[in-house]
């Protein structure tokens, strides 16, 4: 469960950190929340996989989810475009980090991979 928080955390803060960015074109002081968003986020992705959080599911999903989420409150924000197409593109991301967290949960099933 800790590893779970800790990766909401890291989307939560690399989403508000992409955000900032956007507002820091006008205020210049938001790149103080840049700054400390990103290292947030950074930091706490890596207390995820310090938690044993397998890396191509732990960057899958932060990846991802940011990518959706800045996407919608973007629209909101700033006013930027959500089109058809990209709820499509949305949805694709979705099922795709889907597709990587259930192969993960099958591999583990299976056991260790042969290096060979």
């Amino acid at each position: 469960m800790k590893k779970w928080l800790l990766l909401i955390t890291a989307i939560l803060t690399e989403v508000s950190a992409t955000l900032s960015l956007r507002a820091a074109l006008d205020h210049p002081a938001w790149y103080v929340v840049v700054v400390g968003g990103y290292l947030a986020a950074f930091t706490a992705l890596s207390f995820v996989l310090r938690e044993g959080m397998r890396l191509g599911v732990a960057y899958g999903i932060w990846g991802a989810t940011g990518v959706v989420l800045t996407a919608v409150f973007a629209t909101f924000l700033f006013g930027d475009p959500l089109t058809a197409t990209m709820g499509v593109g949305i949805a694709l991301v979705i099922g795709g980090v889907l597709c990587v967290e259930l192969g993960s949960q099958v591999a583990a099933d299976s056991g260790p991979a042969d290096p060979a």
